[in-house]
């Protein structure tokens, strides 16, 4: 017998346009929130430590890893363990998100 519940959501597929969306900006002027100390602004505050193996943005209020990006060459993965959140702006329009200046 199949439970009604699993009939009530789509793949990940279904995520591609909203995806696309957040992912195909300029994501500096995003604001975010350290998961540790909870400071949040623009990622264009934080501070970059660039090295042969990727990038690792920290935290300049507590100086904790916000976020990690690896590129392997073939693919790049990203990790966003230490923000809680991303938030993105739209113009009045709604459809483009419009960049923040950071605070």
């Amino acid at each position: 017998m199949t439970d009604s519940a699993d009939l009530d959501y789509l793949d990940g597929n279904a995520a591609a346009g909203p995806l696309s969306e957040f992912f195909a900006v300029d994501v500096v002027s995003a604001r975010g929130r350290c998961a540790h100390c909870g400071r949040t602004a623009a990622l264009a505050t934080a501070r970059l430590y660039p090295s042969s193996h990727g990038l690792l943005l920290r935290c300049p209020g507590c100086t904790e890893i916000l976020l990690r990006l690896v590129d392997s060459g073939d693919s790049v993965c990203l990790d966003l363990h230490g923000l809680s959140f991303v938030e993105l702006h739209r113009d009045e329009g709604g459809s483009q998100p419009n960049p923040q200046p950071p605070a």
